[in-house]
Parts: C-alpha cells; sequence; structure tokens
C-alpha cells in the first residue's frame, strides 16, 4: 500500500493508504499546501466534489479544513474500498460521501452544486475536454475549479486559469470564471 498524509486542519498529520492503481498520482503535500494557500486555509461550510478521488488526498483535505460536504466519486473498485477504509480510520466525518461511479455519469446525473470542484483525472485519456461542458450544471456562480493535468491550461469553459504552479510534469491550476 501507498501511503500520502494529510497537511492541514483537523486531520492534519493522518496518514491514508491506497494501493497501486493505473494513472493514480496522489497530489503531493506541496502542491496541496500551495492550493490551499490559494483557496484560504479553511473551507468552512463549503461544498466540495472529488471527481476522480483516487487516494482521497484532496477530498479528505477539504473535509479536514471545515468543507460542510465533500462528495468523493471513485471508480475503481479496490481503490473505492481504500477510500472506506480511510474514511473508516478518520472516525466517518459526517461531512465525507464516498460515491462509485463514472465521472461523467456522475456530473451529468448531478442534481446539486458545488463551491468547489477537484478535477486530477488520468493523464492522456481527453478527460478534461469531455467534462468541461457537464461542470456549468454542477458548480455554483462563483464556484472554482481545481485541475491537474499534464499541460498548461489557460481556460476551461467559462473558467479561466487565475493561478498556475508546476511540480514536475503535473502541472495544477485553481480556475475561476472571470466577472465584470
Amino acid at each position: 500500500m501507498n501511503s500520502v498524509r494529510i497537511v492541514g486542519g483537523e486531520f492534519r498529520r493522518r496518514v491514508l493508504r491506497f494501493p497501486d492503481s493505473e494513472g493514480l498520482r496522489p497530489t503531493p503535500d506541496r502542491v496541496r499546501e500551495t492550493l490551499f494557500n490559494w483557496l484560504g486555509q479553511e473551507l468552512d461550510g463549503l461544498h466540495c466534489l472529488d471527481l476522480f478521488a483516487g487516494s482521497g488526498a484532496l477530498g479528505f483535505e477539504a473535509a479536514s479544513r471545515g468543507a460542510a460536504r465533500v462528495v468523493m466519486v471513485e471508480k475503481i473498485p479496490r481503490v473505492l474500498a481504500a477510500l472506506h477504509e480511510n474514511h473508516e480510520l478518520l472516525d466517518k466525518p459526517p461531512a465525507i460521501e464516498i460515491k462509485r461511479g463514472d465521472a461523467l455519469q456522475y456530473l451529468a446525473s448531478a442534481n446539486t452544486k458545488f463551491d468547489l470542484i477537484f478535477l486530477d483525472p488520468p493523464y492522456h485519456k481527453g478527460w478534461i475536454p469531455r467534462l468541461a461542458p457537464l461542470l456549468p450544471g454542477v458548480t455554483k456562480e462563483d464556484g472554482a475549479l481545481y485541475v491537474e493535468a499534464e499541460n498548461e491550461i489557460e481556460s476551461l469553459g467559462e473558467w479561466h486559469t487565475v493561478r498556475h504552479g508546476k511540480a514536475g510534469e503535473v502541472h495544477f491550476h485553481l480556475l475561476r470564471r472571470l466577472t465584470d
């Protein structure tokens, strides 16, 4: 089993364990620290979606920092089982909902809107262009997107990159809708 630690909030320093799986790359500590510096350390009251939950690093980190609701979507059974085990390890925080499913199907059927969506899909599979048309339907007007990708992204539909960083081969972005 692989591991990653939560870097801030209520579950700070707790270790999450997860299996090897093709395309699974947990967001490194340094990148998560940067992301939460961009967002503000506390996510009190926010509703978050971790669409390709994988290790759960982003979703559990958001819950640790006070998010009111974190929906974690994962398709791969053994990775999903690890998410449930980590949820149990953290004494089942009620803000976390873990769902088995396909990202596109989840977005197409979701009947709620989120303040913050984490997108860290497997690379070189064309996920981001396929997800983009469905994002407006699940994102609040002032909602933000966090996207990890194999290349730099200037915009994604209605959202434009307001912060960007690079760690190794990973480009990470915070995107927001531009307002007048």
